[in-house]
This record gives structure tokens, C-alpha cells and sequence, in this order.
């Protein structure tokens, strides 16, 4: 057991608390409050001066996927030998001794979100995951995730060069329809073996689909520009399913079109140029029309297109853009943490939650603030004991 004392909690399920304790027993927190008891036995960290926070939450990246320094032995981001691989999962592909792992408990970042990259259609299940850790199955919190899906420039650049579909914009929405109503398919085919007596024959690609169908995770689409995020509004809609769109570049230009959608988004990276022309209308005002419109919203990295250790100064950027802090902070944190289903655990300072707890010296959108301890699981990895 544990305790951090005397530091500003930000426990983001109500206001700060000054001169705060946050009590730790093995991997959960026990209580957060200010003047707590403690036994005399107890170990005490004092954050005098400084902030204590949950852990921060990056809902779309790449870490463990595509490895910085091994270019070709280290990525495994895109399967470019089919367009549709639903069947494809994130946990058979993540290296724990991604050196990213460590850039993201040094800059506060516990919990990530990675999986398959944007080159196909339809790219594979992602996965929930801590930061800290050796086993991937150790590390898991919510898998699958999600359904990896992509619209846009990307598909048609894989394999429409190779005169091969999708090449268009249209081909793209008709593979992810056409995997949709074959998943259909398949789970009548599945309810009437069933009720037949029969086993039926299983398929590890209608498999991934159908969770989808169920609603048992979204569908998360890659999508830049505004008629790429309406293409995925519209087959959502047609389908029935949750819909997070990925990126959502443009999404300020259409927000309460999103918002009367129901539909939830991930922004970013912040940090980006115009790589491409669907990143003509990039925008710091982009979370801030997705507040104002009521869209549920998390901030990314996409690491390691922005190295995931700034993911705070990505919400800075925000902040910059007229988001207010307070809602920056959540969609680094809590909000990020309901948007992935996850909340249960983490994204707040609360008993019964996961000890994923930071230390900074200052404010997080300060940039020259410093990570000066992480927990993840009650563990300390990073700060002096």
C-alpha cells in the first residue's frame, strides 16, 4: 500500500483537490480524498507543489505495430495482399519492446489504442492496451476494440496503383457494404445451424465482422475528408452500427451533421503538415466544432506519425484552437476512456480503479512540464522510489 500526498488531484470525476491524497492498495486505487488517514507503515510519495493526475489515454496510435527503428522488420502495420482482412488482430502483431512503450510512460501516456494501418478497407481488429509490461495477453484491456476500416486516399493509393479495387472512392464503400451484408449472411446462416442442431462452419473473417453487426464494438473508419466521414455516416446508418470515425480531419466542417449522427470521433494527429491533400483543411478549431456541437470526442498521435510522449502538447494545440483546458484534459483522460468503453477501469482517479496515476510538475500544456513519476497497475515505473 501506498499513498501520493499534498499534490493538486485532478481526479477528473469532479473538481481539483488541493493539498490531495490518492491511497493505492496493489494494483487499484482504495481512496481519494484530502486529510486521509494513513497507516503509520504506509509508503508516502510527496507531491508538494506539484499535479496528480490518471494516466493519459492516446486512442489511436501504432506503438508496438510499426517500429521506429526497424523500418522493415518492425512494421507490421498494413497487410497490402487484400483489401478486406477483417480478420486480422492487433494482439499478433504488438511487440512490447517497442521502444514507443517507453516514450509513452515518459510523457504520461498509460493506456493506448493501436492496430492495423489505413491501407486497406477493411485492416483488422484493434486493441485496448497499458503501456507498461513484457506479454502482450498481460497487458490487454478491452480487445477487440474495434473494427479497423479505411476510406479515402489511402486504399485507392495501395491498390489502385496495381490496377487492382478499390481505385475509387466508390469501390472503397462498395467492399466495406459488400463485407457487411456477407457478415449478414453469415450470421443467418450461423442462427439457423443453431437452431437445426448443426455446428456450424466457422469463418474467422465473418467472425470479426459480425461483432461489429452486434454492436458488440464499432466500426472505427479512417476517414480525412468531410465526404469520406459522411461515406462512413451513411453506411453506419445503413447498417445500424457504432460508428467512431478515425482522424476526422475535416469534421469541423460538417460537426452537427456528426452530432445528429450519434457519431463519435478521434481527432488528429495535431501535430501534422498537409501530407496529402485530403489534409488540405487541417484545423486546431477542429475538437473545439465537435465540443460545440455535442460530438464525444479523444485526441491521438497516430504514433509514430507525432511520438506518442506528445500527446499533451497535441491537446495544448487544442487548447490553442479554443478548446477549453478542461475539456482537452478529458479527451486525453475520462472521455477518452468512455469513448473506448474503457471507463470502468481508467481515465479518472477514483476507488476501484486502476492505479494508472502521473505526477507532473506543472501543467500538462506547459511544454516545459516533466513527467516526474508514472504508476501503471500500482507499479512505479517511472520517478524516483
Amino acid at each position: 500500500m501506498f499513498a501520493i500526498i499534498n499534490g493538486t488531484v485532478f481526479t477528473m470525476a469532479g473538481p481539483p483537490i488541493s493539498r490531495g491524497t490518492v491511497l493505492v492498495e496493489g494494483s487499484k486505487i482504495v481512496q481519494v480524498g484530502r486529510q486521509l488517514p494513513l497507516p503509520d507503515d504506509i509508503e508516502v510519495f510527496d507531491a508538494t507543489g506539484k499535479l496528480v493526475l490518471p494516466g493519459l489515454i492516446d486512442a489511436h496510435t501504432h506503438v508496438g505495430i510499426m517500429e521506429e527503428i526497424y523500418r522493415l522488420e518492425g512494421d507490421d502495420t498494413n497487410e497490402t495482399s487484400n483489401p478486406v482482412t477483417p480478420h486480422l488482430r492487433a494482439i499478433d502483431a504488438v511487440n512490447p519492446y517497442d521502444l514507443g512503450f517507453q516514450d509513452a510512460l515518459a510523457g504520461g501516456v498509460t493506456t493506448v489504442v493501436t492496430g492495423p494501418g489505413s491501407a486497406n478497407v477493411v485492416g483488422g481488429e484493434m486493441v485496448v492496451m497499458k503501456t507498461h509490461g513484457t506479454v502482450v495477453d498481460d497487458m490487454i484491456i478491452r480487445f477487440p476494440a474495434g473494427l479497423k476500416c479505411a476510406l479515402g486516399e489511402n486504399p485507392k493509393r495501395v491498390y489502385g496503383s496495381g490496377k487492382k479495387m478499390p481505385a475509387t472512392r466508390m469501390a472503397s464503400a462498395a467492399l466495406l457494404r459488400e463485407t457487411l451484408v456477407a457478415a449478414q449472411n453469415y450470421l443467418v446462416k450461423q442462427k439457423r445451424a443453431a437452431a437445426e442442431g448443426n455446428i456450424p462452419e466457422r469463418d474467422l473473417q465473418m467472425e470479426a465482422v459480425v461483432r461489429v453487426l452486434k454492436k458488440e464494438v464499432p466500426l472505427r473508419v479512417h476517414a480525412h475528408r468531410a465526404d469520406d466521414i459522411m461515406t462512413a455516416v451513411r453506411i453506419a446508418r445503413e447498417f445500424d452500427l457504432d460508428l467512431v470515425v478515425e482522424h476526422c480531419t475535416e469534421g469541423h466542417l460538417i460537426a452537427p451533421w456528426l452530432a445528429a449522427a450519434g457519431v463519435k470521433a478521434v481527432v488528429g494527429p495535431v501535430i501534422s503538415n498537409r501530407a496529402k491533400v485530403e489534409l488540405m483543411n487541417r484545423s486546431l478549431e477542429t475538437a473545439l466544432a465537435l465540443c460545440q456541437a455535442g460530438v464525444p470526442f479523444a485526441l491521438m498521435t497516430d504514433h509514430p506519425v507525432v511520438p506518442i510522449q506528445y500527446l499533451s502538447l497535441s491537446a495544448a494545440l487544442a487548447v490553442k484552437g479554443g478548446l477549453p483546458e478542461e475539456t482537452a484534459l478529458k479527451a486525453i483522460t475520462v472521455d477518452a476512456a468512455g469513448l473506448l468503453g474503457i471507463r470502468q477501469r481508467v481515465g479518472s482517479l477514483e476507488a476501484g480503479k486502476d492505479a494508472d496515476i502521473i505526477v507532473a510538475d506543472r501543467s500538462l500544456f506547459d511544454p516545459n512540464h516533466r513527467i516526474e513519476m508514472v504508476f501503471v497497475n500500482g507499479c512505479q515505473v517511472i520517478g524516483k522510489k
